[in-house]
């Protein structure tokens, strides 16, 4: 038969059997109605804010629920009516969650959907234009279903022609969910706008990377035996402060560890004149520029993102209900414990994430009163009022706080800012938005003073701990205007120089003073659980261990104990076994936290 034979057979077809092909091409439109829809929900224009490979992704899983559901049901009309419903139900519920979170729906609300009912009352429910606008699509398509496609009886497909189907999706999940095509691309998640892959291609990416790999030769044997070796220590009480207060500090970077900077004077005077009852140096963070969570989670858990799927956040992904934490350990030894920004509670899935890490309660903007505001943000000023009142409060206190003043972007006004600090002509023409940020590092720094002075004349014993989570995300060309060279042409140990923040812990008593320090966030909450008396887990021990051998740990390099800068292939075997065993403990404690190994990560009630 020619192609034209088969044309006109198509034709008479047609013009005999018309509902049928209607029936179809209604079933074959479901998916597409189904992208706009949940797109609409999603606060997304399909149109315009999705990228063409972003749409096709997104038809792939559409049409495979489509497709599954007729193969199940044997009906067009069943299939196409159940799909469109699921797919509005689940467009619904995320658009609740990004209106209550800011932030897309995540596989870890489908584990956490208890925590959610708890606080399901406070939300308002109201209908919307988004709403409003995919309830229309949804009646206009199920009126086309029912009007254009008949009821018939099951109507099965052919058996070939049905495992060929199951065999094309099957094989497309199992690439997209077990291998490596995804890093191929380099598709992941969206961290920070997460609505911009699309509802349902950004959900199943998130569960493609919803689990850590586990180790090789990974075995509860090894995490038992490690167990036997890092039994963990007793906490001194005498040693223990009334308070513990963590700041981790926006986008504090201390640009003067680049010898170009020359600005016209110190940005941090008072940071640097930091030496009585202190600790001091340069953390070595896991981000830069962006990626806040990344090194609350570390800093908390003393787990590393090295381990994680390049690109992915904890605190949306990994963190679930019982987790270890520092504040947790604190917590049990009868501390009370706040989580503290100063900003939107939709961040980052923050208000999940503290609550599975175990504080008693969490501050945010709206917790501010009167705030004085530099640019758009709430003052580091300000925002160390709210420490002080808290403390003063109540009987002992940890209190982990992420400040918000030094936010990017840099090129805002200066609303209450001074244009204190000039830099040289060459830096300023790289980028002129710098000046600002240092501005906003003097203000940092005045505030930091004054805190500093206020628990200096505070009658409880009080530990503070101070780091920035990462450098600001200044143009590329600032920084190969202080390095002097491209950026490509950096060693390891110039690579790590725009991952290095200042760090200290001081108190109100006296304790060992240290300079220069080095280290990495997910070993500093260890260093502060032993600094203030606390009990040490068997993992923390394991931590303050290996930073003897490793006293930075990063995904672009490393710093060695004796003060090497090495790339991963360049660690001595001893290094590389060293590290094998953080993965092992990093994976048990992340994902497969077995019974026999919870001691290993919680302090038991004979170390306190």
């Amino acid at each position: 038969m020619n192609r034209n034979d088969i044309l006109r057979r198509r034709a008479r077809e047609l013009w005999e059997s018309p509902e049928k092909w209607a029936s179809r091409l209604v079933f074959l439109l479901g998916p597409w109605v189904c992208l706009w829809m949940v797109e609409i929900l999603n606060e997304n224009d399909v149109f315009e804010d999705l990228a063409a490979w972003q749409v096709l992704m997104n038809m792939v899983f559409y049409y495979s629920i489509f497709l599954a559901l007729r193969l199940i049901l044997g009906r067009n009309r069943r299939a196409a009516a159940l799909g469109i419903s699921l797919c509005f139900v689940f467009g619904l519920v995320n658009h609740y969650i990004l209106r209550f979170r800011g932030r897309i729906l995540f596989p870890a609300d489908i584990t956490g959907w208890r925590t959610a009912a708890n606080v399901a009352k406070g939300f308002d429910y109201s209908v919307d234009q988004y709403m409003t606008q995919a309830a229309i699509l949804l009646v206009v398509y199920l009126f086309l279903v029912f009007f254009c496609i008949p009821q018939r009886k099951r109507a099965k497909i052919p058996l070939l022609a049905a495992l060929a189907l199951w065999a094309v999706m099957g094989g497309y999940c199992y690439a997209f969910f077990c291998t490596g095509m995804l890093p191929a691309l380099d598709i992941y998640t969206q961290q920070w706008v997460t609505q911009r892959n699309g509802f349902l291609l950004n959900f199943s990416i998130a569960l493609r990377y919803s689990s850590v790999e586990k180790p090789e030769d990974y075995s509860k044997d090894t995490v038992l035996k490690l167990m036997e070796d890092y039994p963990g220590l007793p906490g001194n009480p005498e040693e223990r402060p009334v308070n513990i207060v963590v700041i981790m500090n926006e986008s504090f970077g201390d640009l003067t560890i680049f010898e170009g900077l020359n600005p016209s004077e110190d940005p941090t005077p008072f940071l640097h004149s930091l030496t009585e009852n202190t600790i001091q140096g340069w953390m070595y963070s896991s981000v830069t520029g962006g990626g806040t969570a990344t090194i609350e989670f570390e800093y908390l858990t003393g787990f590393t993102s090295l381990f994680q799927p390049p690109h992915t956040v904890a605190y949306q992904l990994y963190v679930e209900e019982g987790m270890p934490s520092l504040s947790a350990l604190a917590g049990s030894q009868g501390y009370n414990t706040t989580a503290f920004h100063p900003y939107k509670s939709s961040g980052w899935n923050r208000v999940l994430a503290y609550q599975y890490l175990e504080f008693d309660r969490q501050m945010y903007e709206e917790d501010v009163p009167n705030p004085y505001m530099i640019r758009n943000y709430i003052s580091d000023q300000s925002d160390y009022e709210m420490i002080y009142q808290t403390t003063q409060a109540e009987d002992s206190s940890f209190f982990f706080n992420v400040t918000m003043q030094n936010h990017s972007g840099y090129a805002q006004g200066w609303r209450n800012l001074d244009r204190s600090i000039q830099l040289p002509d060459h830096l300023k023409t790289a980028d002129r938005t710098a000046e600002q940020f240092l501005a906003l590092m003097r203000e940092s720094d005045q505030a930091l003073e004054e805190l500093i002075s206020y628990y200096s004349q505070c009658d409880e014993p009080t530990l503070v701990v101070f780091f920035g989570d990462h450098q600001p995300p200044l143009n590329n060309a600032f920084y190969e205007a202080l390095y002097g060279k491209k950026l490509s042409e950096r060693t390891t140990q110039e690579v790590l120089q725009q991952y290095a923040v200042p760090f200290f812990l001081w108190a109100n008593y006296d304790i060992e003073e240290r300079q220069d320090v080095v280290i990495s966030p997910n070993y500093l909450g260890a260093l502060t659980a032993q600094t203030a008396g606390l009990p040490l887990t068997g993992y923390m021990e394991f931590l303050l261990q290996m930073y003897e051998v490793l006293p930075a740990i990063t995904p672009v390099g490393f710093v060695t104990g004796d003060g090497q800068f090495l790339s991963k292939s360049e660690l001595s075997e001893e290094q590389k076994e060293w590290l094998w065993n953080y993965e092992v403990l990093n994976y048990c404690g992340m994902v497969d936290l077995f019974d026999e190994a919870r001691p290993m990560f919680f302090a038991q009630e004979s170390l306190s």
